[in-house]
């Protein structure tokens, strides 16, 4: 048989089990154009850069999404592609982009670590029933791995140190009012966690088979799905589908432990020139994660209102822009330096896809912001304003000292507290309460 004709023979059965009648509708299924393999992990966008979902391992988009616009269809390493539905029965081929980086090159036996410098964008949204904070957001970001055989000479960092970064926010609340900023109070980005893979054994059957898949299954779904192409491969997780996939993001680890509720965590990772039987961080090009959760693991109540759930979102893309392997002594100079704005430019890729006109709009509303007079327009906090000084005398610093000795001032500061708080969480009842009234 015509090895160039296998990928088609393999691939007709896929197309013809998954193009299934369902009512008037048929699946929509995502491949690469040249090998024609199914791309599992690609993500589809509305025209607002929000994540509609994710293609499952077979290719096929969520049978559940059914919009009536224009949705992108975005993978790490192709280039994106419009989907017009209605368009049932089809099969969408991406074209794949290669990106060639640098060679990393050791000089020496002393140059063993790995320093990598990466540009991130990201997509986070924060929301309840009523509010909602949309976060795009771009970063320039670096890691310092150390070598495999010695890691304890050098601890480095593996999750990402950001040395520049731009925010754009879009907050709406539950009226439809709206407004936009470059800065926010929470905290609730899932990017800032997820860090470069371990090194990892390639499965025997992609060792010495140049175009090959290899699927491993968890407890209900598959967990990893290994696609090699010559000397590419790419590994699309699903952490949740079982726990062995959890070593993949090990800067989220700590988040299981403390029972976050994650309803998605995947992630896709594409490596260029393997020719071992490991991939490393070395081989990487870029990778990129969706992450669901329902909370943040923090009580945003000054959000939120008072027990009312909210849920956050993050995808993100990680493009590799240089790798070089350095001396203990150069990694220890690195870690020293306290990143800022000036020193370190954010540099876009060329292989980025272009950014949707919503997000265009929104860094352009951000960008237009006169922050001089929104800084003028509020009120100074007066107990910040001016300084009162009261002298004491030797008896009241006698006493407040056998206060604090004793406990006495941290008890009384700790009942302080508590009032303070049952009264915000009282007053917030309330005002929700009038407000539910009105609305009714």
């Amino acid at each position: 048989m015509n090895h160039k004709l296998r990928p088609l023979l393999t691939f007709c059965p896929l197309l013809i089990s998954t193009i299934t009648v369902t009512g008037h509708t048929h699946d929509i299924v995502v491949a690469d154009k040249n090998s024609l393999t199914p791309l599992s992990g690609a993500s589809l966008f509305d025209r607002k850069g929000h994540l509609l979902g994710i293609c499952d391992h077979n290719g096929r988009i969520p049978g559940t999404l059914r919009p009536d616009k224009p949705v992108t269809i975005r993978c790490m390493g192709y280039e994106e592609t419009t989907l017009k539905l209605p368009a049932y029965g089809d099969t969408i081929f991406m074209q794949e982009v290669i990106n060639q980086l640098p060679e990393v090159v050791i000089e020496s036996h002393s140059h063993k670590l790995l320093h990598t410098l990466a540009y991130v964008r990201e997509y986070s949204t924060l929301s309840t029933f009523t509010d909602t904070i949309f976060l795009f957001r771009e970063k320039m970001v670096d890691f310092m791995l150390p070598p495999e055989d010695k890691p304890h000479h050098f601890k480095g960092w593996q999750i990402p140190r950001i040395l520049n970064s731009q925010s754009y926010y879009h907050f709406t609340n539950h009226q439809g009012l709206d407004s936009v900023s470059d800065c926010c109070n929470h905290h609730f980005s899932w990017a800032d966690w997820v860090g470069l893979p371990p090194a990892s054994k390639i499965p025997d059957k992609l060792i010495n088979n140049d175009n090959s898949t290899h699927i491993i299954r968890g407890q209900y779904s598959p967990t990893e799905v290994w696609v090699k192409n010559s000397d590419r491969l790419s590994i699309e997780v699903n952490v949740l589908a079982d726990t062995m996939s959890r070593r993949w993001v090990p800067g989220i680890l700590r988040f299981f432990r403390d029972n976050i509720d994650f309803e998605q965590l995947r992630l896709q990772f594409n490596y260029t020139d393997v020719v071992q039987k490991t991939i490393s961080p070395s081989d990487l090009t870029g990778y990129s994660f969706s992450i669901e959760s329902n909370g943040r693991g923090r009580g945003l109540f000054r959000f939120n209102h008072p027990d009312e759930s909210f849920f956050v979102s993050t995808y993100a893309e990680v493009y590799i822009l240089d790798k070089e392997h350095i001396t203990a002594k150069e990694a220890r100079k690195w870690g020293k330096i306290i990143p800022s704005p000036d020193q370190f430019t954010i540099h876009e890729p060329a292989n980025a896809p272009e950014l949707p006109p919503a997000i265009r709009h929104l860094v352009e509303r951000v960008n237009n912001v006169d922050k001089e007079q929104a800084r003028l327009s509020l009120s100074p906090d007066q107990r910040l304003a001016g300084r009162k000084v009261v002298r004491q005398h030797i008896g009241q610093r006698l006493l407040q000292l056998f206060k604090t000795a004793t406990g006495i001032s941290r008890a009384k500061m700790n009942r302080h507290l508590n009032r303070q708080w049952d009264e915000f969480r009282d007053d917030r009842k309330k005002k929700n309460a009038s407000r539910h009234d009105l609305q009714n």
